[in-house]
């Protein structure tokens, strides 16, 4: 069993995958900076100052200026603020992956369409022995 998994672990494409989750999970913390340090502010300017990670639906009694203190209450709370920041990454995320993809795509079909190279022409050699057979044949 352990030979087993040892072939299974050590397989190429098991080796590729992990290196795609890590290097998906830096992506992914790259891209919510992104939203939420760069992308985010300037749109909550143009909205007024509005501070999306921020923005919550208070469900219970009593109002709470800030969602950490909403929190802190304990109130039961819809963080829409959140919501919209994560989709914001999503779509970000699937933009970039959509475009890399895109790219593989279009490198693989340029590297299908090309022609196949030319055989090499005869050598000179090769011309006169077919030129010899040719004519044996005739006679």
């Amino acid at each position: 069993m352990l030979e087993e998994f040892k072939k299974f672990a050590l397989r190429g494409n098991v080796v590729d995958m992990a290196v795609g989750i890590i290097i998906g999970a830096a992506f992914g913390k790259i891209v919510s900076s992104a939203v939420n340090d760069l992308i985010m502010p300037p749109i909550g300017l143009l909205l007024g100052g509005v501070d999306f990670s921020n923005l919550f639906i208070n469900l219970g009694e009593g109002t709470y200026m800030t969602l950490a203190a909403a929190e802190e209450a304990g109130a039961p709370i819809l963080k829409y603020g959140v919501f919209i920041n994560t989709v914001l990454d999503f779509v970000i995320v699937a933009f970039a992956i959509f475009m890399a993809i895109r790219m593989m795509n279009k490198l693989k079909t340029a590297e299908e369409e090309a022609p196949p190279p030319a055989p090499p022409e005869p050598s000179n050699e090769e011309k006169l022995l077919t030129e010899i057979r040719d004519a044996l044949k005739n006679r």
